[in-house]
């Protein structure tokens, strides 16, 4: 008889429950760079700016996080459905040792580029000289946020969606309490400045990091970590990267992107570069809580389809579609009605102001087309196919967005830019869906048969 929630619970409601926790949990995980860029911008434009020129590396790590995250959420979650619980409990080993491999990159080649990637975007000797602080120490305690977010992916698949969620407040929580002291000096710290905003975000993350440990390994769950029966599995691993890698490089475009655009703004003001960081971050809260919803409808997708129960397939891409539709709307409508507003929120100048109001009503746009362009990729991913998903991601952030930025930032100035995010997501919504239909028509479990 069946027992696992995901293969016999009414689908919305299942839907629900599973995506509200990492909903919350993906926004608060958005604060660690708000708070820091709110508290920075007191500072002044020149700190604001040297964050947000480290955003790109700081993205990364938090991509191949989730990349191993995912790999490992995709591959338990089918496991179960398929009632191979060895396979299931040997991928949380496997996880954690993709990550610790992923920290030992960082803290390498971290090491050898930063100094030359921030030469690349400013001559400012402060501005440099903040960014490569406040980014190095991101980079050597970056094993807080590894395998704080693997473990919270493990969760994840077996639909404990909770415990992520209380994890994450705790290093949220302890973010906000931590920067102003670190970064103004209060209660007898040293005034650090944009240093001060680096130390709290990575202590947060090794708060978050030491409590996901606790409770995975002082808790029954439906996935054991098992290190008597250990085997190290070359397929496993191949299993957990066939998602994986797509994911972390599908993540890994918004530093891609990041970098192209700053390369692009750099030549119009530094104020074009704080606002686009600004807006960056700000887009964190549309984009982080359907971020949520794929995490949410991730695990019973894979379940799903591990089972072969094609109707709940079908209808978990169908809720989610309209769930992501109703937060891209109400994201544009927030984008569209207080754009000045929402800059305040991070002491945005004049100047900032006069490119701002327009950018960010330009890019909201966007947001509606983006909902099919999460979407549809989460349900490629649950079905083991990684690549179709990193294609669609490749569409939104680089393919299309950075080269007609270009273009038309020569016709154009700034409006350029912003409206190449309305076409980059449109025609990657477009070929999402047609790629679906094209799955659909090939694969037995999506064409109900089995």
């Amino acid at each position: 008889m069946e027992k696992n929630k995901m293969g016999v619970k009414p689908v919305f409601p299942l839907l629900i429950s599973m995506s509200i926790p990492p909903m919350i949990s993906m926004l608060i995980q958005s604060l660690y760079n708000i708070v820091d860029s709110m508290f920075v911008a007191k500072l002044g434009e020149d700190a604001l700016t040297a964050v947000s020129l480290a955003f790109p590396i700081q993205s990364l790590i938090i991509a191949v996080s989730v990349g191993i995250g995912v790999g490992v959420n995709s591959y338990i979650a089918r496991k179960l459905g398929e009632h191979q619980q060895k396979e299931a409990n040997s991928a949380v080993l496997h996880g954690l040792l993709l990550s610790f491999f992923g920290y030992v990159l960082f803290l390498i080649f971290g090491y050898i580029t930063i100094p030359t990637f921030f030469h690349m975007f400013t001559n400012d000797a402060m501005i440099y000289q903040q960014s490569c602080s406040y980014t190095y120490i991101c980079v050597i305690f970056s094993f807080g946020i590894l395998f704080h977010i693997c473990v919270e992916k493990v969760f994840q698949s077996t639909g404990k969606m909770i415990f992520p969620m209380a994890i994450q407040a705790v290093g949220a929580i302890s973010n906000i309490i931590l920067d102003p002291i670190l970064i103004f000096g209060l209660f007898g710290f040293p005034a650090m400045g944009v240093k001060g905003a680096a130390i709290a975000t990575v202590t947060a993350q090794i708060f978050s990091m030491c409590l996901s440990f606790y409770v995975l390994l002082s808790q029954e769950h439906d996935v054991q970590v098992d290190f008597k029966h250990f085997q190290f599995s070359f397929t496993c691993i191949k299993r957990i990267l066939s998602v994986g890698i797509p994911n972390a490089c599908m993540n890994a475009l918004n530093s891609v992107l990041v970098m192209g655009l700053n390369t692009i703004l750099i030549q119009f003001s530094n104020a074009a570069v704080a606002v686009f960081g600004v807006f960056f971050k700000l887009q964190t809260f549309v984009f982080m809580p359907t971020s949520g919803l794929s995490q949410g409808a991730m695990p019973i997708l894979s379940y799903n389809y591990g089972a072969k129960y094609s109707k709940r397939l079908h209808d978990t891409l169908k809720y989610s579609l309209m769930v992501a539709s109703v937060i891209m709307l109400i994201g544009v409508g927030l984008f569209e009605g207080i754009p000045k507003q929402l800059l305040l929120l991070f002491e945005a100048n004049d100047a900032m102001l006069i490119i701002g109001v327009p950018a960010l009503r330009i890019i909201a746009i966007s947001f509606i087309p983006a909902a099919f362009g999460f979407v549809f990729p989460t349900l490629f991913q649950a079905m083991g196919l990684g690549f179709h998903a990193l294609c669609i991601f490749l569409l939104r952030q680089c393919v299309i967005t950075l080269p007609l930025s270009y273009i038309l930032s020569g016709s154009f100035g700034l409006y350029g830019i912003w409206f190449s995010f309305i076409i980059a997501e449109s025609v990657a919504a477009i070929v999402a869906f047609f790629m679906y239909r094209y799955i659909s028509n090939h694969d037995i479990i999506l064409l109900g048969k089995s």
